[in-house]
């Protein structure tokens, strides 16, 4: 496998993850890309954008938390290796 299509398949499979994050398993495919596709009109730098990201960011933060008291009471489980600005 080229570098390049490393590379490709990484970054889906961590966005593939993200749907997962949001509790959206289950969701049709048809609704995923309507969210997507409307979030894509936020322009960067809105308020909604500021909102959004803020909102992302402190769900990255519980996850890192939870995982940081699991690692602590002793589990297998690692802290993971999520950006800290939730990109």
């Amino acid at each position: 496998m080229t570098e390049d299509r490393k590379k490709d398949a990484r970054e889906k499979i961590t966005l593939g993850g993200l749907v997962v994050k949001a509790g959206l398993r289950q969701a049709d495919r048809a609704f995923l890309l309507g969210v997507l596709l409307e979030a894509a009109t936020i322009r960067v730098g809105s308020a909604e954008h500021h909102r959004l990201k803020a909102k992302g960011g402190m769900a990255f933060q519980r996850e890192r938390m939870k995982s940081a008291e699991l690692t602590e009471a002793g589990s297998p489980v690692s802290a993971g290796s999520e950006k800290s600005n939730g990109e």
